[in-house]
């Protein structure tokens, strides 16, 4: 349980299917820029196709205002023996980054001038508890997700744009399986729009997406039809609207195999249908676009749908472990040895 905590333009490509070489894909790449760092990014904001945010590894925070042709380092200074595994942005002065890790590891910090000061506004006290991820419906209300803590998932939520934090009340919260968990592998274990949030979650016999209508207070669950398992379950959801979603994740043991991991909904979350045609491979972040077409990446590769994640086509072999797009139809994706990368088509 505690290993999933602790987690060049590449060719354009397409798997073909049942083989192992590639051939021309769909006319998608991306472009690599020159961020100046090692660290791995989990934690992902794109704000539009010139503002972005990325955080990551040894308490990393990068900002870029053009486009990703430089990129500023402006992480908390006393957050270097951390982890971000998440953020949210909401321009290119106002951020929210969550660090990882049990007892006071688990963080969150806020900044309004661009990450040139940065607030610690929330600083986890409980030994048991350990936040995965973060999500924002707007500007003023969001929520954070820990694994378990007395049998069930904890809530901590926000309504001032994350100044202040509060442990939401269990409730009405289902009771969690006795492995079940999240991954903090790319800031999308929870994700929400207007009233609705999801989260994903693994470790047991059946990976899960448990959702919410009324801003995080009370929750359903259902199960998903991806394997699940003590590394394996659902990594990454992405909503278009409170009711077309797509699930996809598999076992980060096991990367360059993850049969039926990815899934799709279309009534909010109730019901799940594996892919016709799945991306074949671990996944650790998926993202809609424009419409019906979402993207999904992980550390082998890339993956594009143009039907709602019905079927996917491969068409990038590099690693990554986030993927988001922007209003302005700006992509965006991050992972290890400091690789952040814009969507070119």
């Amino acid at each position: 349980m505690t290993l999933h905590r602790n987690l060049s333009i590449a060719v354009l490509a397409l798997v073909v299917a049942g083989g192992t070489g590639f051939t021309p894909g769909p006319g998608l790449s991306w472009q690599l820029t020159d961020t100046g760092t090692t660290a791995r990014f989990r934690g992902l904001a794109p704000v539009s196709g010139h503002v972005a945010w990325a955080a990551g590894s040894a308490g990393t925070v990068l900002r870029t205002v053009d486009g990703g042709r430089t990129w500023a380092s402006v992480g908390p200074p006393d957050a270097a023996a951390l982890q971000f595994r998440d953020i949210e942005a909401f321009d290119s002065r106002n951020a929210v980054a969550l660090t990882i890790g049990n007892g006071p590891d688990s963080r969150v910090y806020a900044t309004s001038d661009g990450g040139a000061t940065w607030t610690e506004t929330f600083r986890n006290d409980d030994p048991v508890a350990f936040y995965d991820c973060l999500t924002f419906s707007d500007r003023r209300h969001g929520l954070a997700l820990s694994d378990p803590v007395g049998g069930k998932f904890r809530i901590l939520a926000t309504r001032d744009g994350g100044r202040t934090w509060k442990v939401s009340p269990t409730e009405g919260m289902p009771e969690a399986l006795p492995g079940e968990f999240a991954f903090a592998a790319s800031g999308t274990c929870l994700v929400s729009s207007g009233r609705h949030a999801w989260f994903a979650t693994g470790g047991d016999a059946t990976a899960r997406v448990f959702s919410s209508r009324d801003g995080g207070r009370t929750w359903k669950v259902s199960d998903s039809p991806l394997p699940s398992g003590p590394s394996a379950g659902i990594y990454s959801l992405a909503f278009r609207d409170p009711g077309h979603g797509i699930a996809v994740g598999g076992d980060y043991n096991t990367e360059t195999s993850a049969p039926d991991g990815a899934a799709v909904t279309r009534d909010g979350g109730r019901h799940w249908t594996v892919s016709k045609r799945e991306p074949g491979e671990y996944r650790s972040g998926v993202a809609w676009w424009r419409g019906r077409t979402a993207l999904a990446v992980g550390p082998t590769g890339s993956d594009v749908s143009f039907d709602g994640g019905v079927t996917w086509r491969r068409f990038d072999s590099g690693s990554f472990d986030a993927v988001a797009c922007t209003d302005d139809g700006s992509c965006w994706a991050s992972g290890r040895d400091g690789r952040i990368a814009r969507l070119r088509k």
